[in-house]
């Protein structure tokens, strides 16, 4: 696959995150595929959650002194860059979440409980996150409404010749991933999100594993919601974000109350806040959503096509690397339907015992169900290994990643 990369200095955006210039506990060279699970973080990250709590830390959206306007301002700053990452209108549509996971329950609980009855069905899909699967399964539960599943072609693409068959007038919610997590499919948001619109459903993207590496135009794409996690954009832990159109935001119910969420109590009910106030109930993820900010930046001044370019190059170097491996099976669409992620099994190996062996040659992948039960299950295996790749990643650590299955074949006596 011939690519034409933009300009991308992979061991100059590799020097802004400390952890990987030091080695391991062995003396080695960290090679860390586990960015489908969580990034590492860059220094300016790491500067603003110092700078937020050692120079103007307060709660939030409480006081007038200078503390606490500095935080407001610095939150409203962080609001309008994820506006401005995802193309949503404005600011108010952006809410900030504990994470990925409370978002999805939030939208289940806040508006599918709200307007789903017995028999109406929500559209998943079978390469679903158990965060996008669960929440939906205590709303039909509580509803009597029903879950589908869009089937996946040969390849671990989604079968849209069947689509029509599972989306019908009786969908109220299509709910899809931007990116498996296990396979790398990506799926076409913009098709799906016409379709869904076109009987009446709301469409949602759950887009934790895809926007590090592609962000989602809200307008353009036409979704209703989008989700994602800061730690997984080079960001805190602990902070999410929920965009929601504003029309729905003002529909859907708030999933917490408490303050800062209510624009006045009265003795027998309450009348909520505007959103966003509306969904940030108590103190939100005050200096995590702050310090989202810089990872932001980081990722557009480097440019999302360059990323993208460079992130393709190692998932083909990785598939080429690795087919010749006897034994080998690596699941997923061809590289031009997918993100970078490799998951596989080999043969006579249980995955716990290979990401234990390649951890002693310093390679960090993620093994096990990857929270993707009903994949796995249609896929006839248990467990599979995972090497998710980011933009810090090197041709040389896919490399290594190669002679480490190598050796693990040898240690395992499979050879």
């Amino acid at each position: 696959m011939n690519l034409d990369l933009p300009e991308f200095d992979v061991e100059a955006f590799r020097k802004q995150f400390p952890i990987l210039q030091q080695p391991d506990s062995h003396g080695r060279k960290v090679v860390y595929l586990d960015n489908g699970a969580s990034a590492q973080k860059p220094q300016v990250v790491i500067d603003k959650i110092v700078e937020a709590y050692t120079k103007y830390y307060a709660n939030a959206y409480r006081g007038v002194y200078e503390f606490g306007q500095r935080i407001d301002d610095e939150l409203e700053l962080t609001r309008e860059a994820v506006r401005s990452l995802i193309n949503a209108e404005r600011k108010e549509e952006i809410v900030f979440t504990p994470g990925t996971t409370a978002s999805l329950n939030m939208i289940a609980q806040g508006y599918g409980r709200t307007i789903m009855k017995p028999n109406d069905e929500i559209l998943l899909t079978l390469m679903e996150h158990h965060a996008n699967i669960v929440p939906w399964q205590i709303i039909a539960e509580q509803t009597g409404a029903v879950i589908r599943y869009l089937p996946l072609t040969d390849d671990g693409r989604l079968d849209l010749e069947q689509l029509s068959d599972y989306l019908t007038e009786k969908t109220k919610f299509v709910s899809v991933t931007g990116m498996s997590n296990v396979l790398g499919t990506i799926p076409n948001i913009q098709l799906l999100a016409e379709a869904a619109h076109a009987v009446g459903a709301i469409f949602i993207v759950d887009a934790a594993q895809s926007m590090l590496h592609e962000p989602i135009d809200v307008l353009t794409t036409g979704v209703d919601f989008v989700v994602f996690s800061g730690h997984k954009f080079y960001g805190p832990t602990g902070v999410g974000v929920l965009y929601g159109r504003h029309q729905h935001l003002e529909q859907m119910s708030p999933l917490l109350g408490g303050g800062h969420m209510i624009d006045r109590v009265f003795e027998d009910h309450s009348i909520w806040a505007d959103p966003p106030a509306k969904f940030e109930a108590g103190t939100i993820p005050i200096v995590q959503a702050i310090a989202l900010r810089p990872a932001i930046e980081l990722i557009r001044e480097t440019g999302f096509a360059a990323i993208h370019a460079h992130e393709k190059s190692l998932l083909v170097h990785a598939l080429e690397s690795l087919k010749g491996i006897p034994g080998l099976k690596i699941y997923g669409p061809a590289p031009e339907h997918k993100g970078a992620i490799v998951s596989f099994t080999l043969e006579g190996a249980h995955p716990q015992d290979l990401a234990f062996l390649l951890n002693r040659h310093g390679v960090c992948v993620r093994h096990g169900h990857h929270c993707t039960m009903l994949l796995h299950d249609h896929l006839g295996i248990s467990a599979s290994v995972r090497a998710s790749f980011a933009a810090y990643n090197t041709h040389e650590e896919v490399d290594q990643l190669a002679e480490a299955i190598r050796a693990a074949r040898k240690r395992l006596r499979l050879a």
